[in-house]
């Protein structure tokens, strides 16, 4: 089985309320996007305005607590002619907003040096190194962007050597301020700015719009730069967010400085077709490879050259540094994944190496959180401590755990979906105890983590061109505004070939005289589990494809599962109390399987014509739905696989999210009471 395929356990299909979907289509809007708005909770036109607006007003940049004391000393540096540096971070969030301020204040005639500290030399934010280099060279004003809000030693430091310090950052507070002339960051408890969500360069943006007195006139100039960051920090969309994200993508399609216009050619980013996803996936990786493999100066002379041929030369280097990057990467990759133990992965996985690229860890943990469902926490080895990044997944909060362990650690930083911390090497085992424990305790309480959210299911008469395309009303979208996630129920599936060296599917689906194309990217009919003649449920983002200069509705496939009619829970919370050992009697009797359900899952698995039964735990149970139509829980379906290995009547190895169900050849009539888990189910039961 196919691992990296992603499955999806449960589908949160909205329900969009009737009347609003009406007084939506009343108001002009097509019938496929009033579903979407409806199921996202806007009723009318006015709350879509609000919700959506891309254009409204930007809040005066004075509202964020100590913005008016960062702006006075910054101007009086700026009178003073005295030297002010520009502190940030080696993410493109930290580059951007390192050179906006930097190009502003030297447009603005002042003496201003750039500092981004070297990833693997220094580490992230603030350093006593960098304060000492920075005060030899006659700095006398440091500016922290993206960064600062945790660095009360470093702003002592500063204090000692007569350097003003003023701190811009949108990361979490923790319980103590460094004491500095401003302290701006949106999260402040004392603080009162409506949006918590900016970027590291939407608060730079916000410094420099203070200093300037007209906001419009920042947002023409570096509007580009805020988007990039914005959208590369994967920051929610909504409020001022969709104003940067939406003026700089224009921005990048009409006029745009020479260092980004030469890295969206040489990447093939046509500036018509400037989204989100170009930035995500195009732009923001060969930026990043600038910290990640230790040549920031790259990145950081890219967007202040006014050099085409020099910022030619620059984006060039960094889709090299890219390509290295990614290499680099799928060692780190291939090493963390053989480190896994080999039954059931963990709830978290902790892993820890000597040889691993700081840079490339983030990267790395990222993929792995995503494949093994997991919060992910890689640890770069150093002599007696390591450095380590970490992801999270399914709403786990990395910053609030890293809160609850900080005893374990020597530094910690980040926000809710990922962070970076610094550990003795004696404290891992310990650490990855306790993280285990969070996360398990976590996922009982929170449900299924493998959860796809549906904004509705639909007819398939509603897939057409118009009714797609006013979906464009969601633009941008992002975190916090996603593309539209539709469904279509008990589609037949017709035709399937094989694009892309056999690694993608193009499937051809039909629901009565409707017929409907769609590419299931990473995907195969048996990673996929189906093949022509099936009836299946489809949960896709629907786009419009154009070939040849023809315009067609396509579905961009997230998941497919088996249709069935009758009931198929995929709650799993009495099996996971099962195995913690913490099952009370009302959940024992929920649990376990009856006679005739027992007989139903066994007919199924016998009736499978291949030896080797290879599925995702809940497509299996919709199939026997499905074959019997009869209802079947996933609880109670692992139930009786647990039961029948453990007599010894099937062969049962999970492969990470999939069973592996093997009939054994022992004897037929084997006796159910020898199960410790029926044993364990019926004592419970009677208590």
């Amino acid at each position: 089985m196919d691992v990296d395929k992603v499955k999806y356990g449960v589908w949160n299909v909205a329900q969009p309320k009737p009347a609003a979907v009406n007084a939506l289509v009343g108001e002009g809007y097509s019938p496929l996007a009033s579903m979407v708005l409806a199921a996202r909770g806007m009723e009318n036109a006015e709350q879509v305005h609000t919700r959506l607006d891309h254009d409204g007003p930007l809040l005066d940049p004075l509202r964020i607590t100590d913005m008016a004391f960062a702006a006075a000393r910054v101007r009086q540096a700026l009178e003073q002619n005295e030297t002010i540096a520009v502190f940030g971070d080696y993410d493109v969030d930290g580059i951007t907003a390192t050179c906006l301020l930097t190009d502003y204040l030297r447009q603005q005639g002042g003496n201003c040096v750039s500092y981004i500290p070297g990833r693997l030399e220094e580490g992230y934010g603030l350093n006593a190194m960098a304060i000492r280099q920075l005060h030899s060279q006659g700095v006398r004003l440091i500016v922290t962007v993206d960064c600062g809000i945790t660095a009360v030693e470093e702003a002592c430091l500063c204090k000692q050597l007569g350097i003003d310090l003023v701190i811009t950052d949108h990361h979490e507070c923790k319980q103590t301020l460094p004491e500095a002339v401003a302290v701006v960051d949106p999260h402040r408890p004392d603080g009162g700015y409506p949006h918590k969500d900016l970027s590291g360069v939407g608060v730079a943006f916000k410094l420099a719009a203070a200093l300037e007195g007209n906001q419009q006139a920042i947002l023409d100039n570096y509007g580009y730069m805020v988007c990039l960051g914005t959208v590369a920090d994967v920051m929610p969309l909504r409020g001022e967010n969709r104003v940067f994200v939406s003026h700089g993508l224009e921005q990048m399609k009409r006029h745009i400085r020479p260092g980004i216009a030469a890295l969206m050619e040489s990447c093939g980013c046509t500036p018509a077709h400037m989204d989100v996803s170009s930035i995500g996936y195009l732009l923001a990786p060969r930026i990043n490879a600038a910290g990640r493999m230790c040549r920031i100066d790259l990145a950081v002379e890219l967007f202040l050259t006014q050099d085409p041929l020099r910022a030619k030369e620059l984006a060039q280097a960094l889709c090299e540094l890219n390509r290295q990057r990614q290499a680099v990467e799928s060692q780190i990759y291939q090493q963390a994944v053989a480190m896994l133990p080999a039954e059931q992965p963990p709830e978290a996985i902790v892993l820890a190496a000597e040889t691993w690229h700081q840079g490339v860890v983030g990267i790395v943990a990222s993929r792995m959180a995503e494949e093994f469902c997991c919060p992910t926490f890689l640890i770069c080895l150093d002599g007696e401590r390591g450095k380590a990044s970490s992801r999270s997944y399914g709403g786990f909060n990395l910053f609030a755990s890293l809160s609850n362990l900080s005893g374990l650690l020597e530094s910690y930083g980040g926000h809710e979906l990922a962070a970076g911390f610094t550990i003795a090497r004696t404290q891992i085992d310990e650490f990855r105890r306790q993280m285990c424990r969070l996360a398990r305790e976590y996922y009982d309480s929170a449900g299924p983590r493998t959860v796809l959210e549906v904004d509705c299911a639909i007819p398939a008469e509603l897939l057409t061109l118009s009714n797609v395309a006013s979906l464009d009303l969601l633009e941008p979208c992002g975190n916090g505004c996603p593309k539209p996630v539709l469904a279509i129920m008990e589609l037949r599936v017709e035709r399937i070939s094989l694009v892309g060296n056999g690694r993608h599917m193009r499937l051809l689906l039909r629901h009565g005289r409707r017929a409907v194309n769609g590419i299931y990217f990473s995907a195969t009919p048996e990673t996929a589990s189906i093949q022509v003649g099936d009836l299946v449920d489809v949960a896709f983002i629907p786009q419009i494809n154009e070939y040849k200069g023809e315009r067609t509705v396509q579905m961009n496939v997230l998941d497919i599962r088996p249709s069935c009619q009758a009931f198929c829970s995929a709650d799993t919370r009495s099996y996971r109390h099962l195995h913690a050992g913490n099952l009370d009697p009302s959940d024992a009797r929920a649990l376990l399987p009856n006679r005739a359900t027992m007989g139903l899952v066994w007919r199924y698995l016998q009736s499978c014509s291949r030896p080797v039964i290879q599925e995702e735990p809940v497509c299996l149970c919709r199939k026997i739905v499905r074959w019997s139509g009869k209802p079947l829980g996933l609880d109670q379906l692992l139930t009786c696989l647990d039961i029948w290995a453990e007599v010894q009547l099937v062969d049962v190895q999970r492969q990470h999210r999939g069973l592996r169900i093997r009939l054994t050849p022992g004897p037929q009539k084997a006796d159910l009471a020898q199960s410790e888990t029926m044993r364990l189910l019926l004592r419970l039961k009677e208590s």
